[in-house]
């Protein structure tokens, strides 16, 4: 599991534990199994918040787990071109390249530990796919997508597009150089990530070695997530079991902890576990397909929209022609 990773820990900067007697341990309100499934064109997904209530996942809305799956040649696939609203689409690579297009201008291809953040806002027509290469050759295919809800006066927002190469990521290590950490987005102890968010929020990605602890400093106003993508420990001041395609729902506090189990199975030798939490948005939620909005009239009006192609149009095809061209069947 490539990502982003760092030969000597002890170069990083340190996260420092969090004092016991002032920062309140979070507890773990329950731990969910995601669900296996299949998105776009029929790629393999893990549903990291099936069964999740919406009321303890705002605000976020949805993650998949895409992979990890080691592709024959001829078998990587994507998505067809299909529109969104309301939010915001993270995807983040950590196995193999992705490809993205939008009708906004925005894309690119993004690799190990790189992220593609866009949000739809007002409305957008995006595409997702693996590039030539990739399906000509086969190989490793594995990262996550998050879907971020906005808030009902940022819904509205003009359609942007960051692209974040891993290398901009914040890296810190937990006091015994046992964990890397990586700021996506958000604040940790003072390590910001590039991500630029409108709900306020943190996204990491943590690395355990076997047997680590990693205690977390985090905020009282934000709600905590912790998805295992791999490998086995426990969560919370309770020590909560979890293993690989499980979601931990975190009660409040001012801290969290993830541990890694002394003993990993070879296939996994780390535990690396997506941590993320963020401040309750607190508005109804009307969520229909590609379109997160406050109303059931806003999504039906999101579809009209849609259908009449006020939510943007699928670029040309560069070099494409413009005329018939005829060619004459050989004898």
């Amino acid at each position: 599991m490539p990502a982003l990773t760092v030969a000597d820990l002890t170069v990083l900067p340190r996260i420092p534990t969090p004092d016991p007697a002032v920062a309140r341990q979070r507890t773990v309100r329950g731990v969910s199994v995601a669900p296996h499934g299949f998105e776009g064109e029929g790629f393999p997904v893990r549903r990291a918040f099936a069964g999740v209530a919406l009321e303890d996942l705002d605000p976020f809305i949805h993650l998949d787990q895409m992979g990890e799956v080691d592709y024959a040649p001829g078998e990587p696939k994507g998505t067809p071109w299909h529109p969104h609203r309301g939010f915001e689409t993270v995807t983040y690579m950590i196995d193999g390249t992705f490809e993205h297009s939008d009708s906004n201008g925005g894309g690119g291809l993004i690799t190990n530990g790189d992220t593609q953040w866009m949000t739809a806002g007002a409305g957008i027509l995006h595409i997702e796919k693996p590039p030539e290469e990739l399906v000509r050759t086969g190989g490793l295919f594995h990262g996550f997508q998050l879907w971020v809800n906005l808030p009902r006066d940022q819904k509205w927002a003009a359609p942007r597009y960051q692209d974040i190469r891993a290398q901009e990521v914040a890296l810190a290590s937990s006091p015994d150089g046992g964990a890397l950490v990586r700021v996506i987005a958000g604040d940790v102890a003072g390590h910001a990530g590039p991500g630029s968010t409108y709900s306020p929020m943190t996204l990491v990605h943590a690395t355990l070695s076997p047997g680590a602890r990693l205690v977390l400093p985090w905020r009282s106003d934000y709600n905590a997530l912790a998805y295992v993508m791999a490998g086995q420990g426990s969560v919370g001041a309770e020590a909560r079991p979890i293993a690989t395609g499980q979601l931990a729902v975190f009660g409040a506090g001012d801290a969290l902890t993830v541990s890694a189990d002394p003993i990993q199975e070879s296939r996994h030798p780390q535990l690396d576990v997506l941590i993320l939490g963020g401040r309750p948005i607190r508005e109804p939620v009307a969520w229909m397909g590609p379109f997160v909005m406050n109303t059931r009239e806003e999504v039906m009006q999101a579809m009209v929209d849609y259908q009449a192609g006020r939510l943007g149009s699928i670029p040309a095809v560069h070099n494409a022609p413009t005329t018939v061209i005829e060619t004459q069947r050989p004898d």
